[in-house]
């Protein structure tokens, strides 16, 4: 380490890989698929006892009500989990969000479910970097840091939804990004450190189509074939890639017997912009498929969804909290450094409400999303430091020093 005051070792001193471990450890082996709800309830209580050590109340908030598209086309609610949220002197004139996720990708019946060890600082396991490793650092940093004597204040929110674009609980998170200085997001960092800069938005659509059934043989001309007017719509929205747009038709549903003209399409497909000028172009695009094929094919098309993740642009305030951190982990013998990534997280959404945010504090790792996933369990005290020294040069410095 170099560069540290005696103030700051002293701070990042104690820091320990055992206790940090030993919660990633207990966490990856809770399933909290996104759609696991007595999973996530287990893991919200275990959250709620670990983070009850930070001195601040600790409460779990009731997800917004959210509908999804069934296979029928009819919308029908979707349950989600609570969301934790912890708040540390909520009067302090300078304020800080640390956000992170709480559910996984895998789902309570998927074959991964267990971690093992390949080697002596590779955690294979559900969830380690993605992001219940993220989870635990976090907290060993905020501890470390409850021992200098702090002022600054700050919110965690912990969500249950992250995986499926966080709309139960995106209410939640820009009311706790309002007035604050910074934000940190504990998403996964690359296994050589690199943090994401620039991501581009993401939108998830479910485009209804009803059609006319008809016999298939004796009078076809009769129906209007909405499995076909839904596959007319997939090639026309795909025809719509470009530099900055990404268009995705993913999974159409419904259809009929082989006998008959089918009434019902389903086509779901993401869309994802890199500018908020493309997020309008690429509705005013599915905006002109939607009423071509339903003209074409006399069908009735009705559309669910929009860019739930608006596009993350980098701005000076984005850049200095970069340039903070940055200079903490060279301090801190972790040499960082940024580029641009075609996913996209809650720190889209903390962006949107104007606040700088760094989104991938969290342990170094990869394969997420993946029966491969791993972190690098050498990460897990080193970023716990980073975070420690990070809210403690928060305190002292200006972002746009």
């Amino acid at each position: 380490m170099t560069a540290l005051s005696p103030e700051e070792q002293a701070l990042v001193d104690p820091i320990d890989r055992a206790p940090i471990l030993g919660h990633t450890l207990e966490w990856a082996a809770v399933n909290s698929g996104t759609a696991n709800l007595a999973g996530l309830a287990d893991m919200a209580g275990r959250l709620a006892d670990a983070f009850a050590a930070l001195p601040g109340e600790v409460r779990l908030v009731d997800p917004a009500p959210i509908e999804k598209v069934d296979r029928e086309g009819t919308l029908r609610p979707v349950g989600h989990g609570r969301h934790l949220v912890v708040s540390v002197r909520p009067h302090a004139p300078r304020r800080v969000l640390l956000t992170g996720h709480m559910d996984t990708v895998y789902a309570a019946d998927h074959p991964f479910q267990t971690c093992d060890w390949p080697d002596a600082d590779t955690l294979h396991g559900p969830g380690t970097a993605d992001m219940k490793g993220g989870l635990a650092l976090m907290l060993a940093g905020l501890l470390a840091y409850e021992q200098s004597q702090p002022a600054l204040g700050y919110d965690v929110m912990i969500n249950s939804d992250e995986e499926t674009g966080s709309l139960s609980s995106a209410a939640l998170i820009a009311s706790l990004a309002q007035g604050k200085l910074a934000a940190l997001t504990y998403e996964p960092a690359l296994p050589d450190g690199a943090m994401a800069r620039a991501r581009p938005g993401s939108g998830n659509y479910a485009a209804v189509v009803r059609g006319r059934s008809a016999h298939a043989g004796r009078n076809p001309e009769d129906g209007r074939n909405a499995l076909l007017a839904a596959a007319d719509l997939g090639l026309r929205l795909a025809a719509g890639r470009r530099a900055g747009l990404s268009v995705n038709p993913a999974r159409i549903e419904g259809g009929a017997p082989n006998n008959t003209v089918p009434d019902l399409a389903i086509l779901h497909f993401n869309l994802r912009p890199a500018t908020p000028e493309l997020a309008e172009t690429a509705q005013a695009m599915v905006t002109e498929a939607i009423a071509a094929v339903s003209a074409a094919h006399e069908v009735t098309i009705h559309l669910h969804g929009h860019v739930s993740r608006p596009p993350k642009p980098i701005t000076p305030g984005t850049k200095a909290l970069f340039g903070l951190a940055r200079k903490a982990a060279d301090d801190l013998g972790q040499p960082m450094h940024w580029k641009d990534t075609g996913g996209v997280c809650d720190g889209n959404n903390i962006a949107a409400c104007g606040i700088p945010v760094l989104d991938t504090m969290g342990a170094l790792g990869g394969a997420i999303h993946s029966p491969d996933e791993f972190l690098l369990a050498s990460s897990l005290d080193a970023r716990a430091r980073l975070t420690a020294l990070v809210m403690h040069r928060l305190e002292r410095q200006n972002l746009s020093a």
